[in-house]
């Protein structure tokens, strides 16, 4: 297995469809990385050799963030949106959707297992 960025991508699988199994990185990403890097797109990882790999892995440590400092990033951004207060901020604090989806139905994601809010029986008048 070829180990880029701290993943170990699969070996049988294409170049282009392997990469992105890195954090941060799409199909569009990978293409610009081996186009790049001159490799072709319908080659298998098993077929590349260490030197293409080392073009590769040198190409993303280089232009890209990805993995672990990207996750971090990410974090640190929500926690500021939180910290600010803003309505990002606030919809990941209480744990709902932030861009606009609907929260009547649906959402269940986000909201967790529905919880049965009682209601009070009406009082018969004799």
């Amino acid at each position: 297995m070829a180990r880029i960025a701290g993943v170990d991508i699969p070996r049988n699988k294409r170049v282009v469809i392997s990469l992105t199994y890195i954090y941060g990185i799409g199909p569009t990403t990978s293409k610009r990385i081996l186009k790049e890097a001159g490799l072709d797109e319908s080659k298998r990882v098993k077929d590349l050799s260490d030197r293409d790999i080392n073009k590769l892995r040198n190409i993303i440590e280089k232009q890209y963030t990805v993995e672990g400092d990207l996750r971090r990033n990410v974090q640190m951004d929500i926690k500021r949106m939180m910290e600010i207060g803003c309505y990002r901020g606030m919809r990941h604090k209480r744990g709902l959707p932030c861009r606009g989806q609907r929260t009547r139905t649906n959402s269940r994601t986000r909201k967790g297992p529905k919880r049965t809010v009682a209601r009070s029986k009406k009082v018969a008048n004799k």
